[in-house]
């Protein structure tokens, strides 16, 4: 596998970003993967080399590069911390994350192991509602696009995002915590009535006993049977609307 470590230039400013894809000859379609609200950290490495091992050009950007550099030690969280993990989030709005898609967009094109052609993406928590936005704001660029215990789908904001589906191109993957407090049940329910509305492709999933975060190994929150289901899906996703285009 080739993996680097590099950075990406946007209209902001330089974006720290990390890359894996096959080694060997031939070019892979690319995947976007956008980071939850903790940040840059060597799990969601493992989630960019897993991506690459299925076939695929996989990028990881830091989103928070704005503030300079964060890095936090999750296993010693605390109220600090969160304090951190909470303020960093909040500094990203929907206008910069589609500045930086586009910057990451043009990045891909320029690279010669990408595949020309639709990139998917996903996104963990804080960044269900951006694979989402940025699906509305690229489709003709994003085919595929998926969120794992996404959060800030349904607000009471104008600009929530399920008051803005139509239009999108791409086909949607969501994958829910049946107990995650943070995604209830009126929650997805209310997602899910305003995907069907917009008429796009879509499929969702609630995962029985699943909590917030059960994608991550590292986690106690952490599901076997939920976070391989997902996984499936998310190939079997991307297989359909990024290969053999």
């Amino acid at each position: 596998m080739i993996e680097r470590e590099l950075i990406i230039t946007t209209k902001h400013g330089t974006m720290p970003s990390f890359t894996a894809c096959p080694e060997g000859p031939g070019t892979w379609p690319a995947v976007i993967l956008l980071m939850d609200a903790p940040g840059m950290r060597e799990e969601l490495r493992n989630h960019a080399r897993r991506i690459a091992k299925g076939g695929y050009f996989c990028l990881l950007p830091d989103m928070y590069y704005r503030l300079g550099t964060i890095r936090l030690d999750l296993s010693r969280r605390d109220d600090a911390m969160t304090a951190v993990v909470r303020a960093a989030r909040q500094s990203l709005t929907d206008t910069l994350v589609k500045d930086d898609m586009a910057a990451i967009l043009s990045f891909v094109d320029a690279q010669a192991k990408v595949t020309p052609g639709p990139v998917g993406t996903v996104g963990h928590c804080m960044s269900g509602r951006y694979i989402t936005t940025t699906a509305a704001q690229f489709p003709h660029r994003i085919k595929a696009a998926a969120s794992l215990y996404g959060v800030g789908l349904v607000t009471d904001t104008d600009d929530s995002p399920h008051r803005h589906l139509a239009g999108i191109a791409a086909e949607l993957y969501y994958g829910f915590g049946e107990i995650d407090k943070s995604t209830p049940p009126s929650y997805v329910a209310a997602f899910r009535a305003a995907l069907d509305k917009a008429g796009v492709k879509f499929s969702l999933d609630v995962f029985p006993g699943a909590d917030h975060g059960y994608c991550f190994a590292e986690r106690q929150a952490y599901s076997a049977a939920a976070a391989e289901e997902s996984w499936r899906k998310l190939f079997d996703l991307w297989r359909r609307n990024l290969n053999g285009h």
